[in-house]
Parts: C-alpha cells; structure tokens; sequence
C-alpha cells in the first residue's frame, strides 16, 4: 500500500515528519513525501520518495491556495490507500482528495492558535476549515498532552499523543570548538529552529548579551524575526557576543549544540499555541548533553522540573535571562549537576518509545 505524507515545508528538517515515514516504511508501505521547494532548499537523501513542488508563491493566501489546489490533484491523480496530513495548512487537500482512503491528521501545534494569524481575517479561514473538517476526523495525533486535551473539548474527538522526541541517530564524533571556529574560553548559549518567529524569544536573547560579555551566543535556524536578530545585531554592536547561523543538516547543527554550555527555548505565553509548545529543540538540547534556559509554559517548563535539568524563568526578558546565565557561570556545581541531568533525561526521554507509539497508532489505521 502506498502512503502519501504531506506537509508544506521544503522537507529539510521536519524531523517529526521523517519519522513518520520511516515507520509506514517499516510498516510495508511504498511513501511519497510532499513538499515544496525553495531556491535556498538543500539537498534531500531519504530513504523513501520525496515530491518538492515548485509554487509561484512563497507566502501568505496565495501560497496556501496554489499549494492546496496543486496538492489535491496530485493526491487525486495518484494511487494510495493512505493520507497523512501535517498541519491544518494540509488537512483541506487531504481531506477534499481523500474519498475511501484513510486519512491521518497529525497537528504539529496549536495551529489556529499562532500569533502570526492573530487579529487577522486569515484566522478566521483557517478556523472555519478546523472547524469543519475535524469533527469529521477519525484519525488524529498531536505533539503533547495540552493541546490533545484542547481538541478534545473543542471537537470531542479523540486525539492520541506523539512527542517530537527525536529518534536515535548516530551524531559522529565530537567537534572541538576551534573544529568549529568556537571561542574556547567563552560560555556558550544556543538557540536553535526553523521557526524562530515573533514571540520566541530570539529578540529578548539578543538584548541579554549586552550584560554577558562573557558569553556568546548562536542562533542557529531562521524564521520571521531573523531580519530583526540581524538588526538587533547591528544596532547594539554584538556581532562578537551574537552569531546568527543559516539552517544546516541536523548533524552539523547539533555539532555546535553539543559544544554549547546553555540550550534556550523562551516562548512567550502571548498564545495557546506558545503557552501549549514543546518544541524538538528542547529534547535536541538534553541529546546534547546540556541543560536548557526556559520560559515559565506548562509542557516545557513540566520536563525541565521534572528532571531538574535547567532553568525556568518567569517570562522572557532579557534581564531575568542575563541574570540566570550570570548565575550559572558563577556556579561550577550546578552547572555540573544540571549537565548530568540534561544526560539522564535524554536516557529517560527516548525517541524510540514514541516511534513505537507512532508505529502501534499508524499500524491500526493501516
């Protein structure tokens, strides 16, 4: 059987994704991955079929309609028993196209909940097409606890729990900071993404480095407030304490990660859909052997307690994260403590067991 996995990214680094084919591979099943490509899109090796659509839109309504159009004749023209939609901005296609074949809808997050769409006529559509597509959903997975239990009482559909834990995979070995054009004698932060957008915290972790001389730190990824970091930069004279890194192969990227001392995951609770977030980087940073900074949200702070494997802060401001990096790199011990903790969670918290709680859920469906 032929299973037809969907998403609107350029399929470079969804790792949630990835994994989802794997395991219909493992399941017997033939996968066409679809996305779409971009001019700054890398190069893809997977182990499966992938389709990357060339669209004259980039963004906004338009992409979103040439996208869904173009998606739902490709699924009509092609012969599969299985659909797998990733987001909302997927689920219209899939649905529209689907006729007998099953349909598995996979929410990333608390989608019609982002602040970009926020006071915005755009939420209203995205809200009408949740609205009447997804008490018609028999097959339906999300990324943690809270916004499971947001569906449900929303819809009163049942919604089962996969977390973006990553699956094991062998990260070479070690890098030495100067391998990487890394100080050696500085404290180093990261905060790492795809989506570092509005209300992430990138903006506040920029400023923090005005009192951190002592620190550097690597933003790694990209997204809606890049063009802000980069003037930040610029503006506060950081480019020795701030570098802004292009998105890079899983593999290179965790290089850097596991040369970091402090990971950062500093969503703000502006929206369900932050307050609600638990994002891969946190479960990267632990893989990576170091502990994570952190705003005050349920799920990410709940993980970080639970082991004592970081810092929780209140809310994202750059003096309460100057502050508690300031206190970290004055204390040796705990700094040690939390390290060795980041390193249990990471045994505790195994991608392997949510790829076995996929594969249970996609093999009932199939």
């Amino acid at each position: 059987m032929r299973a037809i996995v969907c998403v609107t990214n350029d399929l470079s680094t969804d790792n949630r994704v990835h994994r989802t084919c794997v395991v219909l591979r493992e399941l017997g099943h033939e996968v066409l991955l679809v996305g779409r490509e971009l001019p700054e899109s890398l190069p893809l090796q997977r182990p499966y079929v992938t389709k990357r659509m060339r669209l004259l839109f980039r963004k906004g309504p338009l992409f979103y309609a040439e996208y869904n159009l173009r998606l739902y004749f490709l699924l009509l023209a092609t012969r599969a028993g299985l659909l797998v939609a990733n987001d909302l901005d997927t689920l219209l296609a899939c649905y529209l196209a689907k006729g007998q074949r099953a349909l598995v809808y996979d929410s990333h997050e608390y989608f019609t909940e982002v602040p970009e769409i926020q006071g915005r006529f755009a939420k209203r559509v995205w809200l009408a097409i949740e609205r009447w597509s997804f008490p018609k959903l028999e097959h339906v997975i999300t990324v943690n606890g809270s916004i499971a239990k947001a569906y449900r009482e929303r819809y009163g559909v049942p919604v089962e729990v996969v977390r973006n834990i990553p699956m094991h995979k062998e990260l070479g070995p070690l890098p030495s900071r100067s391998d990487l054009d890394l100080p050696e004698d500085r404290f180093i932060l990261v905060l790492q993404g795809s989506g570092i957008n509005v209300d992430r915290g990138g903006e506040e972790a920029v400023l923090a480095m005005k009192e951190l001389p002592e620190a550097l730190l690597l933003i790694i990824g990209g997204g809606d407030a890049w063009p802000v970091l980069e003037r930040l930069v610029k503006e506060h004279a950081l480019q020795d304490r701030v570098r802004l890194l292009p998105r890079m192969p899983y593999e290179r990227m965790m290089q850097y990660t596991r040369n970091a001392d402090l990971g950062l995951s500093l969503d703000k609770d502006t929206n369900l859909n932050y307050r609600f977030s638990l994002p891969n980087k946190l479960f990267d940073y632990f893989r990576a052997h170091i502990p994570a900074l952190v705003t005050n949200l349920p799920e990410v702070a709940g993980i970080v307690r639970k082991y004592e494997a970081g810092v929780v802060i209140p809310r994202c401001e750059p003096a309460l994260i100057t502050a508690a990096v300031k206190a970290l790199i004055a204390d040796a011990e705990r700094r040690k403590q939390l390290r060795l903790n980041a390193i249990f969670a990471a045994t505790e918290l195994d991608g392997e067991r949510e790829k076995e709680a996929l594969r249970a859920f996609l093999h009932r469906v199939a």
